[in-house]
């Protein structure tokens, strides 16, 4: 619209009426005055207008290791990592995501960069508040006419506590409704399982902080457990192993490095080899040493048995024909985690059950989350 200021996406203000074209017929005027001076505000209410000017229904996976943001109709949108920089002195935040993760390990006395997320529940609320409200409006871009709705989802293991915090910050951000969804559901509707059925369907979640199973039929958890062992301990377990067997001090994101390079829990036919770069426990000095993937089955093997030992300890409690439908489907994973090699084998090796990884593992619990408020309103909707 030529002479007109452009206030939102769909809103025009000017001070005196403008010639509209054909596509343009749909618009609504709204006639007012401020002050001595005429104004004229144009709303787009054509059907694209109408999408845009819509409230936004956002899904939020708030995890240990990084936060993920879905919007209904764009899908992912956002992925960064949940770390955050704040100057001590001041209590300032300096940095967000991406930027606070370079920090890591590298900042001044001044600066710390910490993560306000332990084992995937708030342990910093002002932080992970301040987080969320940075992400949302990153995500979205621009201001919104209605306060969105916000999906955010939590380990399958929290007290409700430990949920009323997730849900202050969600309405903190400017939530105008807040759902709060468990991990395994929004993992499996994410990995395009129809959880409404009456059908047994495992979910092996794995992400930084915690690994969520459950056993879900129609639409929810039958049987689950929550395990504060994840991607985060695989780190762990590395920079122990480095520190005690080749004497060799390495930081968080080398130990990632190593980990997404040559990290395996099942032995395989070729060996890989990488150099890791250090400093020397006894020398004090930077060094650097190659390791191999046969090391590092080692290193992850605790973490990884404790995982298998709790699917097994879940397909236990699970009733008889849920079992057989499980049998029949097969495990799926999801999760960061699930990306760690070998670990479908070890998983199938271990319960005899077969095991596949979920089609984008590390969205899939953003893009359920988002999906939950649609699939509520339906399942709720076909039930009554």
């Amino acid at each position: 619209m030529p002479g007109a200021t452009l206030m939102n996406r769909n809103i025009y203000m000017s001070p005196a009426p403008i010639p509209m074209t054909n596509s343009q017929q749909k618009t609504l005027l709204f006639f007012g005055k401020i002050g001595y001076n005429k104004l004229i505000i144009y709303v787009d209410l054509s059907e694209r207008g109408f999408k845009e000017m819509a409230a936004l229904d956002i899904g939020i996976d708030l995890g240990t290791a990084s936060v993920l943001v879905y919007i209904k109709g764009k899908g992912v949108v956002l992925k960064e990592p949940s770390v955050v920089a704040i100057d001590k002195n001041t209590k300032k935040v300096k940095a967000i995501g991406e930027d606070a993760r370079l920090m890591l390990g590298r900042t001044p006395a001044n600066i710390v960069a910490v993560r306000p997320l332990k084992q995937g529940v708030i342990s910093d609320y002002q932080v992970t508040e301040k987080m969320m409200k940075y992400f949302v409006q990153k995500a979205v871009g621009h201001r919104l006419l209605r306060k969105p709705r916000i999906a955010v989802c939590v380990p399958s293991g929290v007290t409700e506590v430990e949920k009323k915090a997730v849900e202050d910050a969600a309405y903190q951000v400017g939530a105008r409704e807040t759902l709060i969804i468990e991990e395994p559901i929004a993992a499996a509707i994410g990995a395009g399982i129809d959880i409404s059925k009456p059908c047994g369907n495992m979910i092996v979640d794995i992400g930084g902080g915690t690994t969520d199973i459950a056993v879900i039929s129609l639409g929810s958890a039958v049987e689950s457990a929550s395990l504060k062992v994840a991607g985060d301990d695989f780190n762990d377990a590395i920079v122990k192993y480095m520190r005690k067997n080749h004497s060799l001090s390495i930081g968080e994101r080398t130990a990632e490095d190593v980990k997404i390079k040559i990290g395996t829990c099942f032995r395989r036919p070729e060996v890989d080899k990488m150099e890791v770069k250090g400093r020397h426990i006894v020398k004090g000095l930077p060094t650097s040493i190659e390791v191999t993937s046969e090391e590092m089955e080692e290193a992850l093997e605790d973490s990884t048995n404790s995982i298998v030992e709790a699917i097994h300890s879940v397909l236990e409690r699970t009733p008889p024909e849920l079992s057989a439908d499980i049998a029949d489907r097969g495990i799926v994973l999801t999760g960061g985690g699930s990306l760690l090699r070998g670990l479908e084998d070890l998983i199938t090796d271990r319960t005899g059950i077969t095991c596949m990884t979920a089609e984008d593992p590390m969205t899939a619990v953003a893009i359920g989350t988002g999906k939950y408020v649609e699939f509520i309103s339906t399942f709720r909707s076909s039930i009554e």
